[in-house]
């Protein structure tokens, strides 16, 4: 029998999440922040990098004005086009096959990044992934606009209630804090997944928390024939 699950849609962050676009990000910003003179950041502290808005980012983590981070945003964006979204990117294993599966079972999905909307389509489309998703939701290209995640995850909802889909039960998967803040303000539960780039204690406050995508999916499909 065909699995059912106990959410009526799911919510996914991107980066660290379905997609590891360290290396990508890693180059990007050694660029940026080298042009701007700042030096590069070590691998180690990706974690500070991958997952918040980078307006934001270069502001908490370098110290640079709103006007500056701006600058900066635009400079990383226009290595990002120039390299080709797909560069340096790849998913973790197993998570496009669980994606797969959910969509077989006509639970509708949405993504909720913080990552640009534009790549958020790029990478999707490029992973052939997009036709699994009701709504691809990603940040404003200026990151300002449409950046909080709690303002990203209202508008996945509003997006797949426009398209028929039930929301009444919205799950969330994601790496950071940031998306157990954001989903905590719209009363959405996160399931928390560790193969990101966070740190031991982001995990607080989220429903449940995996290791792998197995457990994931145990979390999220409920195979009808082993559930008496």
């Amino acid at each position: 029998m065909s699995p059912r699950s106990p959410w009526t849609c799911i919510l996914w962050d991107v980066d660290g999440t379905i997609i590891d676009a360290s290396e990508g990000i890693l180059r990007r910003l050694s660029v940026t922040l080298e042009h701007f003179g700042h030096p590069a950041p070590r691998r180690d502290e990706l974690a500070h990098w991958i997952g918040p808005p980078m307006f934001d980012s270069f502001q908490v983590n370098v110290g640079m004005t709103p006007e500056q981070s701006s600058e900066a945003v635009a400079y990383y964006r226009a290595l990002a086009r120039h390299d080709g979204y797909l560069t340096g990117a790849r998913l973790f294993p197993g998570v496009a096959d669980l994606i797969r599966q959910v969509d077989a079972t006509g639970l509708a999905q949405a993504t909720a990044s913080s990552k640009p909307e534009v790549q958020v389509v790029a990478l999707m489309e490029g992973f052939d992934l997009a036709p699994c998703f009701t709504a691809l939701v990603g940040s404003t290209p200026d990151e300002k606009t449409l950046s909080r995640k709690a303002d990203i995850v209202a508008e996945a909802l509003r997006r797949l209630e426009a398209a028929g889909a039930d929301t009444s039960r919205p799950v969330l998967i994601g790496d950071r804090h940031h998306d157990v803040e954001g989903g905590a303000e719209h009363e959405v539960p996160v399931i928390f997944v560790r193969w990101g780039f966070s740190w031991p204690y982001e995990a607080d406050g989220a429903q449940a928390v995996v290791d792998t995508v197995d457990d994931l999916r145990a979390l999220l499909l409920i195979d009808q024939a082993g559930a008496g």
